[in-house]
């Protein structure tokens, strides 16, 4: 389901670049992502700054830029300017155990010299240059690197804003050539920058944007949107026993429940409001870079106007508003302040599945990185690595035999591995159901149904978990297009 999205995609270790047209922007997933953040500093910002430390070896980082918001400003439940101080410090400390782990892993001096204070005198304040907005501007403008650029905005875009404003003033005839590199992420919209200036003079470039509602799953109400099931994964007994304690400074530095908020226990998980706009750039194999429609680790989307991608809003005739997508009119935050919960309504349980569906696997996964800080290789757990003998994307007849293999699929630690292969019917564009054989063994298939229309796509996902401790979990998915 690729509606107007085009995409690059990236086979072994070589990124294959084709061209764009004007109006069409490609999707790329190279195995190190380039990412810029864009923190407010909140206290959900600082736990998600823990997890996305403990992910840096997956991303090219070329910027961790503090920004303001409407919510966190100077003067106004400002968290200091020098707040990221103590993370890359505790980073420092652990990062020599981190390369036993995996050797990708970025130098502490690297992200130090890739910290940045951007536009924080004000809420949407950006008249300002600022080292935050030139750093921004260095990299959009830098000939030597054609890769796509994730801007991902934990808390306002007005840093952004000011960059982009210093190209149009700067470089107007680099316009094209920078949009064409840029992709959005933004947690909510923190200010109205985002409207007043980057849309309007800049939104002719297309720029593939997400704006994100679905975040709430794992932000501070996520007791009232985590399905029973999941809400082991975030109590205190949880993130005691795999983040909070005997996990070495950085993870000591994650800031849960204190025992004093209502309904909250000592240790249970507070709020990671921000992961999502990188967890959904982890290279797990689910390929959401290649269309926010196709869903991942960090939600899925649908295209609302241009190249602007919200939340599936699971309501027959829903109008999303024109302006804004954040606290004010995001139909999620709106269902919270009425009182609905995953339990008491289907429609608001439905709308934050895209993220909570995972929840199992992305906290075992950050439980296991937490672990890479004080064990060595052989004691620790790594995910598997998946490999399909069959491609990736195949183009089939109704009534064809569809033949799937995870041949080739390793663990580096040796675990057993179990499979699963299963239908992502919300990122069909095909309406019925298959029927996979064999769903549960390495080889699976299945029969494209006879109804099925050209050009309609099937995605299956192939789900490998190892029998490591925390179990972790990889996959691919093989989307088929009916001819």
């Amino acid at each position: 389901m690729r509606s107007n999205f085009s995409f690059l995609f990236l086979l072994s270790l070589i990124t294959i670049i084709a061209g764009c047209s004007s109006s069409q922007h490609k999707f790329v997933s190279p195995i190190k992502p380039r990412v810029i953040v864009l923190t407010d500093a909140e206290i959900d910002d600082q736990c998600s700054m823990v997890r996305f430390l403990l992910y840096a070896n997956d991303f090219d980082i070329e910027g961790i830029i503090t920004t303001s918001s409407q919510y966190h400003s100077h003067g106004h439940r400002w968290a200091g300017d020098d707040w990221l101080k103590p993370f890359l410090d505790a980073y420092g400390k652990v990062y020599p155990n981190l390369i036993k782990n995996s050797k990708g892993y970025p130098t502490p001096e690297y992200l130090r010299a890739h910290s940045f204070l951007g536009n924080v005198a004000s809420e949407g304040e950006m008249d300002s240059i600022t080292p935050g907005s030139q750093q921004i501007v260095k990299v959009l403008l830098n000939k030597s690197d054609n890769r796509p650029v994730w801007i991902e905005a934990w808390g306002g875009t007005n840093t952004l804003a000011r960059a982009l404003k210093t190209i149009e003033e700067k470089h107007p005839e680099r316009m094209a050539e920078v949009a064409k590199k840029m992709r959005f992420f933004f947690i909510w919209e923190q200010d109205s920058t985002y409207q007043s200036y980057i849309r309007p003079h800049w939104g002719k470039y297309n720029i593939p944007t997400i704006i994100s509602d679905q975040f709430e799953a794992i932000a501070y109400r996520w007791k009232n949107i985590q399905p029973e099931k999941m809400q082991k994964y975030f109590d205190a007994a949880w993130m005691n026993e795999h983040i909070l304690q005997n996990h070495g400074p950085l993870c000591s530095l994650y800031k849960a429940h204190t025992g004093d908020e209502e309904g909250f226990d000592k240790g249970d998980f507070r709020s990671e409001g921000d992961s999502p706009a990188f967890i959904y750039e982890i290279p797990t194999g689910l390929r959401s870079t290649e269309s926010p429609d196709w869903g991942g680790w960090g939600g899925r989307y649908v295209r609302v106007r241009e190249n602007t991608w919200l939340d599936p809003v699971p309501v027959k005739g829903y109008e999303y508003p024109k302006g804004r997508w954040y606290g004010g009119s995001g139909w999620g935050r709106l269902g919270e302040k009425e009182g609905l919960t995953s339990a008491t309504s289907e429609a608001f349980k439905e709308y934050f599945k895209p993220i909570w569906r995972w929840s199992d696997a992305f906290q075992n996964d950050f439980a296991a990185r937490a672990e890479w800080c004080v064990k060595p290789f052989k004691d620790a757990n790594h995910p598997p690595v998946v490999q399909l003998a069959n491609a990736l994307d195949i183009k089939a007849k109704p009534g064809s035999k569809i033949q799937l293999s995870a041949k080739g699929t390793t663990d580096p630690d040796g675990d057993q591995l179990s499979y699963t292969w299963w239908e992502y019917k919300e990122a069909d564009t095909y309406g019925g159901v298959i029927d996979i054989q064999n769903a549960d063994q390495r080889d699976a298939s299945f029969n494209v149904p006879e109804d099925a229309a050209p050009g309609e796509t099937i995605h299956v996902i192939c789900e490998v978990k190892d029998n490591g401790t925390p179990q972790l979990t990889r996959y691919q998915r093989v989307v088929v297009t009916v001819e």
